[in-house]
């Protein structure tokens, strides 16, 4: 057995093989019908995060998103024919004045008033939301945040969409070799979310929404095989203070390694790496779905950005011997770094 594919079976042994995996998201899918059957009727909820992607990390959370059956988002008016507007409250996105990625809403019923429209706010919203959870629980962006347990999690009430968003489009186009066409299809038609969070340089950012893309990112992890599960797991290894949004599937969908396998792991993780890299570079993260929803703008520029890519820039020059932080599979990356002939060159 080569030294490559003892990394690999470390990884296996670390994140879980093919089917641990298959086995942890079969027993959360279940969980999470139980609980929906149980709180059928006025609401809907839905499990992510890395435990529902088949994780059992140290770090793994669990994220909860719940929302209210009788609304629906459209983005149209054209899209309301669909509904008995007797039984659900419509609610209509207002995209002129918002950065990429996110949304005003507004009901035909007051909320919150602005240019003669009766917007909902998401901060109001958020705060009334977030009070009814236990008192150990805590804001965390658009989330009530807590424990399970020893399971930390995250819980928004949100909105849900049954159309893609018009501003996702191109992700549409962009979809050639990865995901398969039934996956895209699969995504598209459960359409989206609207968590209560603006953009904090948006010109209303408390009424803003974040388009949210849970639903999507979890039929994408389980549509990639187990190199570039355990990939996407490696980089969440060493990546998770960091940057580790969209990263694999960024390079998966273009197609920038042409073989996803086991002995090319290493390489698998040295690609991602090098984008983010680049990413902190250039100071523009794009968002998977929408690109012009660059999240750094709020969160990484300037001095930030800086210090980031001066951090980020001396494990490049270390090459995989920054891998030897991890104790779990040290012993495996010496091997590599000993034999020349897996010797990964930038």
């Amino acid at each position: 057995m080569t030294a490559i594919q003892n990394i690999s079976k470390s990884l296996c042994r670390k994140v879980g093989t093919s089917q641990q995996v298959a086995m942890r998201r079969d027993l959360m899918d279940v969980s999470g019908m139980i609980q929906n059957q149980i709180i059928s009727g006025e609401y809907s909820m839905m499990l992510s995060g890395s435990r529902r992607e088949g994780f059992r990390l140290k770090e793994s959370d669990m994220d909860i998103m719940i929302w209210p059956n009788n609304h629906r988002v459209i983005w149209e008016l054209s899209q309301s024919q669909y509904y008995n507007t007797n039984r659900q409250t419509l609610i209509l996105c207002d995209r002129s004045d918002s950065p990429p990625g996110f949304t005003l809403l507004y009901l035909l019923s007051p909320s919150v008033k602005m240019n003669n429209k009766y917007y909902i706010s998401s901060s109001q919203y958020r705060q009334i939301m977030c009070s009814a959870f236990p008192l150990n629980a805590s804001q965390h962006g658009p989330c009530a945040s807590g424990m399970f347990g020893t399971t930390e999690y995250d819980c928004g009430n949100c909105f849900v969409s049954d159309f893609w968003p018009p501003s996702a489009s191109s992700w549409i186009d962009r979809c050639h070799s990865w995901p398969e066409p039934h996956v895209v299809n699969d995504i598209v038609k459960n359409g989206c979310h609207f968590v209560a969070i603006g953009h904090k340089l948006g010109s209303h950012e408390d009424h803003e929404w974040r388009i949210s893309f849970s639903l999507a990112e979890q039929k994408l992890v389980y549509a990639m095989n187990h190199c570039q599960f355990l990939t996407y797991g490696l980089l969440k290894l060493f990546l998770t203070e960091i940057i580790n949004n969209g990263v694999g599937d960024w390079v998966i969908q273009q197609n920038m390694i042409p073989h996803w396998s086991p002995q090319n792991l290493l390489e698998c993780f040295w690609v991602c790496f090098k984008l983010i890299l680049k990413w902190v570079y250039e100071g523009v993260c794009p968002n998977f779905f929408i690109p012009k929803n660059n999240m750094f703008l709020s969160k990484i520029h300037g001095d930030k950005q800086h210090q980031l890519f001066i951090r980020l820039y001396r494990l490049y020059e270390k090459g995989l011997a920054f891998l030897l932080h991890s104790p779990s599979i040290k012993s495996d990356i010496e091997e590599v770094l000993q034999n020349p002939r897996h010797h990964l060159y930038r």
